[in-house]
């Protein structure tokens, strides 16, 4: 019911989710135990280029060049889309940092929850995409009807690292169509 703080409780919702827990907690005893310099970023939803092309973003990138727009789950579900650049950007960052706490955990995402209808709104805009969506003719996720806010609080490393992120959904949403048109060579990958 709030945007997640490094410091609330977890409470991972798949066996992805367990793994990364599980990894974040490792690194974080490991950094406290040998004093080396880990952190670790929480990414919230990325998207850009080389995305796997069944994800969200992708697929309606490359439907609505056709015209069309992919399966959709429920236009209510919302995250917090952030820009691969911006995620490239927070690692450099959190790799040259010498001065936060060892095992230091950072959030990494806009702050702006963004449903899948205004994604999808975005899509048909910037493409001209004529076709109407069809909503929940593809089933929600699991972890999608448990999580009503899905959003970062990136305070910490604002504060800390001096990050923000650059790049607002449709403008990270341009680049990602311009890379793909770009791109000849992944035209295949990504069914265009």
């Amino acid at each position: 019911d709030h945007p997640a703080s490094e410091g609330d409780p977890i409470d991972p919702r798949s066996f992805d989710a367990v793994g990364k827990a599980a990894a974040t907690l490792f690194c974080r005893q490991l950094a406290r135990e040998t004093g080396l310099r880990l952190s670790t970023l929480r990414l919230y939803s990325v998207y850009g280029p080389w995305e796997e092309p069944s994800r969200l973003i992708p697929a309606l990138i490359c439907r609505g060049l056709k015209g069309e727009l992919p399966p959709l789950v429920d236009p209510d579900i919302s995250h917090d889309f952030v820009y691969i650049d911006d995620v490239i950007d927070a690692y450099l960052l959190a790799a040259n940092n010498r001065t936060t706490e060892p095992g230091a955990i950072f959030n990494v995402g806009t702050g702006k929850l963004m449903t899948i209808r205004q994604a999808v709104e975005t899509a048909r805009r910037v493409l001209a995409i004529a076709a109407e969506p069809r909503w929940s003719s593809m089933p929600n996720r699991s972890w999608d009807s448990a999580a009503h806010v899905w959003v970062a609080d990136s305070s910490k490393i604002e504060r800390e690292l001096g990050w923000q992120p650059r790049h607002d959904f449709e403008a990270g949403f341009r680049k990602t169509v311009d890379w793909l048109k770009r791109e000849s060579s992944v035209a295949a990958r990504y069914g265009l």
